[in-house]
């Protein structure tokens, strides 16, 4: 009896997950990332560049640290890619946000670095990237009451009050 238990629990585990069930977690994978929340001003007012992702997302561009890359020069290099914008001063680091997901049968512990961004020229045309639904300037109550994650939002707020005092 206690064969047929054991062969029984190994055909379990090596059958494909039922509809409907989620596949077991078998790795926990850490991805360093990097970004920022950009502003200019426009009209005499403060506008922020958000991006909305495949899944209808308003957020901040943000992408992996490549080998190499300090997550400043990464905020630099995703920004440019991102959004097309290369005329750009980072004016200083806003902190750090952690997301959770899962990737099939992965849990990704995504950890981003956040900058304050001045895109310097109100002339600098944006441009999205294919995967991107839409980027957009908003005003900036706008911008905050689109972004869906709490944590940029909290760091959207303190980037208001350092523009706003000149404290970056």
């Amino acid at each position: 009896m206690e064969i047929q238990q054991k062969q029984n629990r190994k055909r379990r585990a090596n059958s494909s997950t039922p509809k409907g069930r989620k596949a077991a977690i078998k790795e926990i994978v850490r991805e360093p990332t990097s970004g920022g929340i950009i502003f200019k001003r426009q009209d005499n007012k403060i506008k922020i560049l958000l991006i909305q992702d495949a899944k209808s997302r308003w957020t901040i561009p943000k992408g992996h640290i490549e080998p190499g890359e300090t997550a400043k020069q990464t905020a630099r290099r995703e920004i440019g890619e991102e959004t097309g914008l290369k005329n750009i001063d980072i004016l200083g680091w806003l902190g750090k946000i952690n997301f959770r997901y899962r990737r099939i049968n992965k849990l990704v512990l995504m950890t981003t670095q956040v900058y304050l961004v001045h895109a310097k020229d109100n002339n600098e045309p944006i441009q999205k990237e294919d995967w991107m639904i839409s980027i957009k300037w908003f005003d900036f109550d706008e911008a905050l009451d689109l972004i869906e994650y709490e944590d940029i939002s909290k760091l959207m707020l303190l980037a208001m009050r350092k523009i706003r005092t000149g404290g970056y």
